[in-house]
């Protein structure tokens, strides 16, 4: 059975370059193994990540995140069963934001900043849909 996981979190510590580098290379080199595939979405200290897969693999993961020192406040924000992969493409897809025109993030959200803890899942999901439909994700596998 495949799901669909979409959660939300903070750095706990500054968040760099090297340090997305560090958990998309991680993702990208074990996600495969697992039968995960998903992206990624990061802001300043804000993550939002989707995770797709089998439910027990899924749920493996997600309670490692929440146990992993480097993430706080992590928060499940959607989560279905599906009939297919929305981002089988992707072993782990990155969302560049500073290349979203900031029009985008406004019809989903408050403001032009990414604060999926503001948003509603549903809202969060649309948005990732749309930055794919967009080519707004980079790193895909296949």
């Amino acid at each position: 059975m495949l799901v669909r996981l979409l959660y939300a979190s903070h750095s706990a510590t500054h968040v760099t370059a090297e340090i997305v580098e560090s958990i998309l290379g991680q993702s990208r080199k074990h996600n495969p193994q697992l039968g995960i595939t998903g992206i990624l979405c990061q802001s300043g200290d804000t993550f939002m990540q989707v995770l797709e897969g089998g439910r027990t693999a899924v749920n493996l993961l997600y309670n490692d995140i929440v146990r992993d020192p480097r993430h706080k406040n992590v928060v499940i924000l959607h989560y279905e069963e599906v009939a297919q992969r929305q981002f089988a493409g992707w072993t782990m897809g990155q969302v560049n934001l500073a290349k979203v025109n900031p029009s985008t993030l406004l019809k989903y959200a408050e403001t032009t900043t990414l604060d999926p803890y503001s948003m509603s899942g549903l809202a969060s999901m649309a948005l990732l849909e749309e930055l794919i439909a967009t080519a707004q994700i980079v790193g895909r596998s296949s």
